[in-house]
């Protein structure tokens, strides 16, 4: 049975939402840079610490990860800081 939505890609970074890690504050400029982007198709892709195997045995009920997917976690204040950049459904 095929997925009710596919990640596509082939999609391109558009534009960053919210700042960049430097300008949070929450990177050293070298290797660990968290991120969160719209990509030209209108997804969004977030670049963060992969913590799978950490959360695995914990993720709260109804909640799953197929085996193609990663659960990442990134600073609060770097998606407090995108808020402005995501337009209300």
């Amino acid at each position: 049975m095929p997925r009710a939505w596919e990640a596509d890609p082939s999609a391109l970074f558009e534009r960053r939402l919210g700042r960049s890690a430097a300008e949070l504050g929450v990177s050293d400029g070298r290797d660990e840079c968290p991120d969160i982007w719209q990509l030209d198709n209108g997804d969004i892709a977030v670049i963060g610490t992969d913590l799978t195997a950490a959360y695995t045995a914990h993720l709260p009920e109804g909640v799953s990860l197929a085996p193609d997917e990663r659960l990442v976690v990134i600073p609060g204040t770097m998606l407090r800081a995108a808020k402005p950049d995501i337009p209300d459904a």
